[in-house]
């Protein structure tokens, strides 16, 4: 099994920055791809970003593209997502999840394993 620890949560102003952390331990040489969900109050989980843990390559939603970065720490097994420029509408509790499989969409229903969630609220 793989657990995954989320870190980050805070209260910023809109246009400020927030920087959240992922840890994974246990079984974690299983795990192809780790990212981001998040879901708003009244609202479904929807997909933020990813990266493939071999190589790299990062994935984005519209909605977050150009504002936010994710990035991995491979020595520390560590998925970041760095946001900036935040807008109230970014506001939702976050989400960590890893795959141990990779495919050309990440969707909520494929993810193995998922974080408790860290709370990202943002004022206007």
């Amino acid at each position: 099994q793989v657990q995954l620890v989320e870190s980050g949560a805070g209260l910023v102003q809109a246009g400020g920055s927030l920087r959240l952390s992922c840890a994974a331990s246990g079984r974690t040489f299983s795990v192809a791809a780790m990212g981001w969900f998040r879901q708003a109050p009244g609202k479904e989980r929807e997909f933020v970003a990813r990266i493939k843990w071999i190589g790299g390559t990062t994935s984005y939603a519209d909605s977050v593209k150009g504002r936010f970065t994710i990035s991995r720490d491979s020595a520390k097994n560590t998925v970041y997502l760095q946001m900036n420029s935040l807008k109230p509408e970014d506001t939702a509790v976050y989400y960590c999840a890893a795959s141990r499989t990779y495919r050309s969409t990440w969707v909520a229903y494929d993810m193995d394993y998922w974080g408790k969630g860290t709370l990202v609220t943002v004022s206007s």
